[in-house]
C-alpha cells in the first residue's frame, strides 16, 4: 500500500533499485534509498551471523501452497471488473487484513500472526496450485544451479512498508515445457542437489548454503510471477517493522546512500540529530570508531539507531570538508505522516500570487497516526476559515489498510469505498459509514508514485463524486499483502487478494486515471514550476465558486 520512494522525509528503509511494478516509475525511484534510524529489535543483535536454511525454505514453501495468493483469483478479476456487480445486498467487510505495503502496505508489521490461512478445496484450483508448485520447484533448482554456472550472488529482496516495506522487480513468470511436468521434484531432491554440489563442485568455498539457499528463494518467488510477493531477510525486516508505528528511537534523521558511504539527507526538526548540528550533505565517516565506508543503508541504520537515552558517536564530513565527531544521545523520535507546508514553503498559483483561501495537507504515507493526524489538520483549515482542501499524495507509497480506510471513510458520508478479491474469487466490500470530517471541496493530487493505499484513497473519493483528482496517473499497485514472519528473524511478503475500486475498476497495473491530467515539460522541470498544484488550485477554486464537489474538466497538458 505502499521514491525516492521519491520523497527521502517518509519513513522506513528505501532501498535502491526498490520497485512495485515494472516501468519509468521504477527507474525512478531506484536513484535514491533512505532509512530513518531507529531502535534495533533485540532478536537482531546477531542478525548479520543469521542465514536462510533448509528449514526456511521448506516453511516458504508450505506458505506458498496455503497462504491466501491471487494466482487463481487473478485470472478472473479482470471480467469480474467489468461484469455487473454481484455482491449481496448490505453485505460489508469485516476487519480488514493489517498488511505491509510502499509500500505499503503496504500493512500491519505484525499482521502476519492474526492471519488464517485457507486450503484449496475446488479440484480446479488444486491442479493449478500442484502445477504452479511444481513450476516453482523446478525454478529453484534452476536458480541453484545458476548461481554455481555464474557465479553470481543473489541479491535478497525486501519490503518496506509495511511499502515501507521494499518490493522487488518484477520476473516472468516460469513456464514448464511438456517434459518439465512428468519431473518429479520435491525439497529432498533440492536437498539432494545441495549435497552433491557439497561433495563434488570444483570451487567448494562457492558452494556457501546461505546465499544458495537465498537464491532458491528468490527463485521460488520469480516463479510466482508476483512482483509484491518477496522475501525480506532479518536486517531489512527489523527496519521495516518500524515504518508504519508512526515513531522510533533514535537520533532524528534520514540518510541516503552515495557512492561508498551514507550520507545525512535532512535532520528532522526538533530532534537530537538537528540539536548536534547535523546538517544535509553531510558524510557519515564512522560510527562508535568504526570505519563506515562502504557500509550500506541498512548496516547504517543498525549501528546509529538504539534505545532512547543510550549515546552515540558519528564522525561526519561537512559540505566544507571540515571533520567532526559528534556525540549524540538518542531519544523517541516522532514522524507526522501529515504536513500543512506546501512545497517551497508557501502555497501560490501559477501567477505567483500567495493562495490564502485554500488550506494545502500532504499525506507522506498511511500510518497508525494518520486519521488522527488529518482529523486535527482539517480541523485547522476549518477554524482558519479556508473554503476547500487540496490533499497531496505524491510518491505517497500507500500504508495500514485499516488506517488507509479508516482516513477514506472520514471524507465520505456513504457509499462503497472498496472491493477486496481473494484467491477463489470471493468479494468483500467495504462501505463508508455515515459522518464527514469536512464538507469542504476537495482536489487531490497525484503522480506515477502514489502507489496502493494512495491510489485506493484517490479513486475511492474519485468514483463516490467527493474530490477530483489531478496529476497523471498512479503507480498501480492493487493487491492486499500479508506478512509472515519467519523462525529466523526475516518475513515472507504475500500477496492473498486484489483490490477494485467501488465501480470496481482494476488498479493493479493500471493505476488511477485522473480527472485532470498534467504533464511535467522540461522546461517545467528547470523552472521548478509545480504545474499540478497550480492546475489543482484552479480546480478546487472553480469547484467553490460553481457550489460543487467536482465538477466537469478538460484534461490539461
Amino acid at each position: 500500500m505502499h521514491g525516492a520512494w521519491r520523497s527521502i522525509e517518509q519513513g522506513g528503509l528505501r532501498s535502491a533499485g526498490r520497485r512495485h511494478a515494472s516501468g519509468e516509475a521504477g527507474r525512478a525511484r531506484g536513484r535514491h534509498s533512505a532509512a530513518f534510524l531507529s531502535e534495533t529489535p533485540r532478536e537482531l543483535a546477531a542478525a548479520q551471523s543469521e542465514f536462510v536454511d533448509g528449514a526456511t525454505l521448506r516453511t516458504i514453501v508450505v506458505m506458498w501452497c496455503n497462504v491466501q495468493t491471487v494466482g487463481v483469483a487473478g485470472r478472473r478479476v479482470g471480467s469480474r471488473a467489468r461484469s455487473p456487480a454481484r455482491t449481496a445486498a448490505g453485505s460489508t467487510v469485516g476487519e480488514l487484513p493489517r498488511v505491509r505495503d510502499r509500500l505499503g502496505a503496504s500493512s500491519g508489521s505484525h499482521s502476519a500472526r492474526g492471519g488464517r490461512t485457507r486450503r484449496v478445496t475446488s479440484a480446479e484450483d488444486f491442479a493449478m496450485n500442484a502445477d504452479a508448485l511444481r513450476n516453482v520447484l523446478i525454478g529453484v533448482i534452476a536458480a541453484l544451479v545458476g548461481v554455481l554456472l555464474l557465479f553470481a550472488g543473489f541479491l535478497v529482496r525486501v519490503i518496506t512498508e509495511p511499502s515501507s516495506a521494499t518490493v522487488a522487480s518484477p520476473a516472468a513468470t516460469s513456464v514448464a515445457s511438456p517434459q518439465q511436468e512428468n519431473v518429479n521434484v520435491s525439497g529432498a531432491t533440492v536437498d539432494e542437489i545441495l549435497r552433491i554440489l557439497r561433495e563434488d563442485f570444483v570451487e567448494p568455498d562457492r558452494v556457501n548454503s546461505k546465499y544458495l539457499y537465498e537464491g532458491a528463494i528468490n527463485g521460488l518467488f520469480q516463479a510466482l510471477g508476483d512482483p509484491h510477493s518477496t522475501y525480506i531477510d532479518p536486517q531489512t525486516y527489523a527496519i521495516s517493522r518500524d515504518d508504519f508505528s508512526g515513531s522510533f528511537q533514535g537520533i532524528g534523521a534520514t540518510v541516503s546512500q552515495q557512492g561508498r558511504f551514507v550520507v545525512i539527507v535532512r535532520p528532522l526538526s526538533g530532534t537530537p540529530a538537528e540539536a548536534a548540528g547535523l546538517k544535509a550533505g553531510d558524510v557519515i565517516l564512522a560510527v562508535d570508531g568504526e570505519n563506515a565506508e562502504g557500509w550500506t543503508v541498512q548496516q547504517a541504520v543498525l549501528k546509529i539507531r538504539g534505545r532512547r537515552g543510550t549515546r552515540v558517536e558519528l564522525k561526519v564530513r561537512h559540505t566544507d570538508g571540515r571533520e567532526e565527531t559528534l556525540s549524540i544521545v538518542r531519544d523517541e523520535i516522532q514522524v507526522a505522516s501529515v504536513s500543512a507546508d506546501p512545497p517551497g514553503g508557501a502555497l501560490k498559483d501559477g501567477k505567483g500570487n500567495a493562495v490564502t483561501d485554500l488550506a494545502y495537507l500532504r499525506i507522506r504515507t498511511i500510518t497508525r497516526n494518520t486519521p488522527k493526524e488529518i482529523q486535527e489538520a482539517v480541523k485547522a483549515a476549518e477554524q482558519a476559515g479556508k473554503k476547500g482542501l487540496i490533499i497531496d499524495v505524491r510518491s505517497n507509497p500507500g500504508g495500514l489498510l485499516q488506517e488507509t480506510t479508516q482516513l477514506t471513510d472520514m471524507f465520505l458520508e456513504a457509499g462503497t469505498m472498496l472491493v477486496q478479491v481473494d484467491r477463489n474469487g470471493r468479494e468483500r466490500v467495504a462501505n463508508a459509514t455515515p459522518g464527514q470530517v469536512t464538507k469542504l471541496p476537495i482536489v487531490i493530487v497525484q503522480d506515477e508514485l502514489s502507489a496502493s493505499g494512495a491510489e485506493l484513497f484517490a479513486a475511492a473519493l474519485q468514483e463516490n463524486g467527493r474530490a477530483m483528482v489531478v496529476g497523471s496517473k498512479s503507480l498501480g499497485k492493487g493487491t492486499v499483502n500479508h506478512v509472515r514472519e519467519l523462525s529466523n528473524g526475516g518475513a515472507v511478503y504475500v500477496s492473498i487478494a486484489r483490490w477494485l475500486t467501488p465501480k470496481r475498476n482494476l488498479i493493479e497495473g493500471k493505476g488511477v486515471q485522473p480527472d485532470v491530467a498534467v504533464q511535467l515539460t522540461v522546461e517545467d522541470i528547470e523552472a521548478q514550476r509545480d504545474v499540478a498544484m497550480f492546475r489543482a488550485i484552479d480546480v478546487l477554486r472553480e469547484q467553490i465558486a460553481m457550489g460543487q464537489h467536482r465538477i466537469p474538466v478538460k484534461a490539461a497538458g
